[in-house]
Parts: C-alpha cells; sequence; structure tokens
C-alpha cells in the first residue's frame, strides 16, 4: 500500500509539472524572441530620420556606425539608387529577401547564418523604398531561455521529490497501524492473549484497533469464564467421588475390587489435573510440543489390561494384534490413553453384553493405524457421529455426551492424522485412528496419505480372513 501510494503520487505529480511546465518554457522562449526582434525594429528605427533626409552613402555609412548595432556589423542598409541598389553595411540577407520587402512595403525575419535577420522597409524622401538590416543573432533570440528551463526543471523536481515525501509520509501513517493490526492478530492466534493494538491512524484503522481490543478481551473473559466453569464442575465431582472411593474402599480383595481402586484413583487424579489447569492465570494454547510422546503399543497394552477384567465379567471375546512391537508416536501418554479409554468405553456403553471387540496397531513409513473394531450393531449415521455434540448412537445414547470421538479426533489431527469410522470385520463398528510420525499440524498431503494407508489395510481386512500376532484375554 505504501508504495503504490508513492507510486500514484509520483505519476500525478509527473503529469501535472509536465502540463504546466513545458508550455511555459515554450512561452518563455516565444517571449525571448519577441523581446530580441522589438530590440532589432527599435534599433531600425533609430536609421530612418537620416534616410528621410539624404541618401548619400557617406552620410548614411556615418549614421551606421553612429549606432550600437552599426557598430558592431549587425546594421546595414539598402537604398534602391540608380545604376543599382546601395548596400551600406555588411548585408546577410539575400538579394531577393530584400527585394520582396521592398516591393511588399511589410517588415519581414529572414533566416540567415548564425541567427536571423530584420528587414525594415523605410521611405525615403524620394519616395523610393529603402530597406534596413538588422542581424539578430541566434544566442540573442534564446537569450534567457535555457535558464529559465533550468528553473523550471528544478522547480518540477523539488515539486515531484516533495509531493513523494510526502506520500510516503501518509503511506507510513497509513501502513504502520495495519501491521501493527496483523502482528497482534498474529500474537492472539499463538495465544499471547495480553497482545492489544494502539488506537492510532486513519479512522478506519483506528476502528479496527477498537474492535480487534474489544474481541481481544471477550475473548480473554471468555477463556475466563470457560476456566471457572471447567473448576466448578470439575469441583463438583469431587463428592460423589468421595463416595465412589469409600464403597470401592469396601469390596474387599481381588482383581476386580483392586482394579476398581485403582480407577477411582485416576478419576480423582485427572480431576484435581483438571481443576489445577483450569486456575492457571495463563492457559495453554499451544498444542503439545513436537518431541512429547509415547509408545503406543505399550499404552495399548496397559489399557487392554485394565479393560480385560470388565470383559472377562461381561463375557466379552478381546483381541490384540501388533502391539508386540513398539509404535513411538507425538502423542503424550497421558492423551492417548484418553483416547483408548474413550473408544473402548463406547464399546462397553454402546454394545450389549457379550459383544467381542479388538486392537490392531499397524505400521507405516510416516503413521501409526490403530483400529479398534467391534462385533455390535454399528453406528447408523458416522458423519452425525464425528460432529462434536453427537451421538453414535441412534438419536443419542442415554449417557453420552458425544465428546468421547470428538477427543480421539483432536488426538490424531494433533499429528496431522484424521478419524474415520467404517464397518470392521467382526460386523460392527470398526474406528480408524491415523497418526502421523513427522510432526504435528493438520497437513494435507500427508492426511491424504493416510487415508490411501486406511484404505489399503481396510480392504485386506475385510477379503482376508482375520488373525491375531498379540494374546488374547
Amino acid at each position: 500500500m505504501r508504495w503504490a501510494l508513492v507510486k500514484v503520487c509520483l505519476a500525478v505529480t509527473a503529469m501535472v509539472v509536465i502540463a504546466f511546465a513545458v508550455p511555459l518554457g515554450i512561452v518563455i522562449r516565444e517571449l525571448a524572441s519577441d523581446r530580441a526582434f522589438s530590440d532589432a525594429e527599435r534599433q531600425a528605427a533609430t536609421i530612418g530620420p537620416t534616410l528621410s533626409i539624404t541618401t548619400d552613402r557617406t552620410e548614411l555609412t556615418r549614421a551606421v556606425l553612429s549606432t550600437e548595432p552599426g557598430g558592431r556589423g549587425h546594421l546595414a542598409v539598402h537604398v534602391p539608387v540608380e545604376g543599382g541598389p546601395l548596400d551600406i553595411g555588411t548585408r546577410r540577407a539575400t538579394r531577393q529577401d530584400v527585394e520582396t520587402v521592398r516591393e511588399d512595403g511589410r517588415a519581414s525575419v529572414a533566416e540567415v547564418e548564425g541567427g536571423f535577420a530584420l528587414l525594415q522597409p523605410t521611405a525615403l524622401g524620394t519616395g523610393e523604398i529603402a530597406v534596413v538590416e538588422v542581424y539578430v543573432p541566434e544566442d540573442e533570440v534564446s537569450n534567457g531561455v535555457a535558464t529559465a528551463w533550468l528553473m523550471l526543471a528544478g522547480v518540477g523536481l523539488a515539486l515531484v521529490v516533495g509531493s513523494v515525501a510526502v506520500a510516503d509520509r501518509l503511506g507510513v501513517r497509513m501502513v504502520r497501524p495495519a501491521q501493527r493490526l496483523a502482528g497482534a492478530a498474529q500474537d492472539l492466534g499463538e495465544g499471547k492473549l495480553s497482545t492489544r493494538v494502539p488506537e492510532e491512524g486513519p479512522t478506519e484503522l483506528r476502528s479496527a484497533a477498537v474492535a480487534f481490543n474489544s474481541m481481544a478481551d471477550q475473548v480473554v473473559q471468555l477463556l475466563a469464564n470457560e476456566r471457572e466453569l471447567a473448576a466448578d464442575l470439575s469441583h463438583r465431582l469431587r463428592t460423589p467421588l468421595t463416595v465412589l472411593r469409600l464403597n470401592a474402599a469396601s469390596l474387599g480383595e481381588g482383581p476386580a475390587a483392586e482394579q476398581t481402586r485403582a480407577a477411582v484413583q485416576q478419576l480423582e487424579h485427572e480431576v484435581d489435573a483438571i481443576i489445577r489447569a483450569a486456575r492457571e492465570q495463563r492457559p495453554q494454547t499451544q498444542g503439545l510440543p513436537t518431541e512429547t510422546g509415547c509408545d503406543a503399543s505399550e499404552v495399548i497394552r496397559e489399557r487392554m489390561s485394565f479393560w480385560s477384567a470388565l470383559a472377562e465379567d461381561e463375557g466379552r471375546e478381546t483381541r490384540v494384534a501388533g502391539v508386540d512391537r513398539a509404535a513411538r508416536i507425538p502423542v503424550a501418554r497421558p492423551e492417548l490413553a484418553a483416547a483408548l479409554d474413550a473408544l473402548l468405553g463406547n464399546v462397553f456403553r454402546h454394545t450389549p453384553v457379550g459383544t467381542a471387540f479388538a486392537v490392531d496397531v499397524h505400521h507405516s513409513g510416516d503413521a501409526v493405524i490403530v483400529l479398534v473394531s467391534d462385533a455390535g450393531p454399528g453406528i447408523a449415521d458416522p458423519r452425525a457421529a464425528l460432529a462434536r455434540g453427537g451421538s453414535g448412537g441412534a438419536g443419542g445414547s442415554v449417557g453420552s455426551t458425544g465428546l468421547g470421538l470428538d477427543i480421539v479426533r483432536r488426538v490424531a489431527e494433533s499429528t496431522g492424522g484424521d478419524l474415520r469410522i467404517g464397518r470392521s470385520v467382526l460386523g460392527g463398528t470398526e474406528i480408524r485412528i491415523w497418526i502421523g510420525l513427522r510432526g504435528s499440524g493438520p497437513e494435507g498431503g500427508r492426511r491424504g496419505h493416510g487415508r490411501r494407508v486406511g484404505r489399503r489395510i481396510g480392504w485386506r481386512r475385510r477379503r482376508e480372513p482375520r488373525t491375531s500376532t498379540g494374546p488374547l484375554h
């Protein structure tokens, strides 16, 4: 914008200078020419009284030499006498030009070598017409024109430079507030919630700065309200958790009792973590650093070990495959565990007792694909199930918030991957999590590659017999 304004101002000023300077220079040249020939006419008139009195060569020669142009050899007199014209002084005009002026009786200017010759007709006492010739050099005709042109060029250049400087200052005054606004928007997007913009510059940019600052204040207020709400809701969970912990303590001994107490303890830990995070002054607005990660196979083995006790109680057959090989992924351990718990919890909540399920891990060059399959009734509308706040069951399910799949989706997309829902070889639902291994951020190329890998794996799973490479629980 700044340079565009400078260019426009430069073009307009240059056109204005040219439009005025060129005609003015031409006028100055014409004025200089008129001044030179007017002086020549005045000088020619000084010899007129002598011509009206006498045509004697000696007297005329003395009269011509007594004048200023005659002393310089710039004045000549052409008198018609018997035996041929009498020329006194240096003649520069041609004989034909002199005769033409004598016959016409009107003054004329003839171009001669080195300048011009003014031919002025003068009446003699005898009734004849004499011609007075005054030589006007070229430098006298253009006297002062070059200086005037230089002055005009200097004034024009000064106008152009001044206009460019003014336009540049105006451009800076307009561009800097816009740059500050763009930088503040980028800082706000990076999580610097204290960023504000000075309300300076033109009226439109000041209005934009006011709107930006108001928006930033509202964002801060909304985040504060959300943190307080999360803290309050989490704090309200402590009472039923305390009751649940006391009841779990009275279950006695046994694997199921120990797992129940461990689950209650973990739930209390998660609630406390939510409260602490919500109470922090500066909420975390950035994603997890790329170097934070975990072994997906280890986390899957751990969570399947946890859910296997409940599966055994409900008569569910479980299967795990592909976890015998380490699979490092750029996802924090608690995030992956929460995602797996959300998927496995959905299997227990939304499928009949005794429904089998399986977890498979597939390794690719730039991705790890986790497949959670079950033999349940499936999801009627996978697109609606992926929407935040939606529910996988038909018409929604009792006790479902619809946020489980959204948690899993955000974990996958934080690595450049995605989440898809399809039909499994068990006859029910298959949730496919594609986790990228080469940095985070939803990049289209890697996500497209993940979809192709997922389709190839799904094609093989639907057409090949299912084999297990992991333990059965």
